[in-house]
């Protein structure tokens, strides 16, 4: 695809979970959520404390509650696609410092 890997492992997120509520939802409208929500994540975890202030962590939630429903996506549980997005996120994060931590 030559995405950036943080946007691939979002649209890894939303495809697995389609798969397994057992939805479609059409692959262009799939790419182009998966980069809203890079940039969304994004704007959250530039603070170096993000994962530990709960203000932040309630404003992507709610932007990322947001953005689904803005695409229509999913139509089964929010909660179950914020936790998974949420926790790529952190991940992301993690990986990220130590990539830089090792340059």
């Amino acid at each position: 695809m030559g995405w950036p890997a943080r946007e691939l492992g979002f649209y890894d997120i939303l495809k697995e979970l389609a798969i397994k509520y057992d939805f479609s939802y059409p692959e262009d409208k799939l790419l182009a959520l998966a980069a809203e929500i890079k940039t969304v994540v994004d704007d959250k975890v530039r603070y170096t404390d993000w994962n530990q202030r709960e203000d932040i962590k309630a404003e992507l939630k709610v932007d990322l509650i947001l953005l689904l429903a803005k695409h229509g996506y999913p139509p089964v549980d929010r909660d179950e696609v914020y936790k998974e997005i949420f926790k790529q996120a952190e991940n992301y994060k993690a990986h990220r410092a130590s990539l830089s931590a090792s340059l």
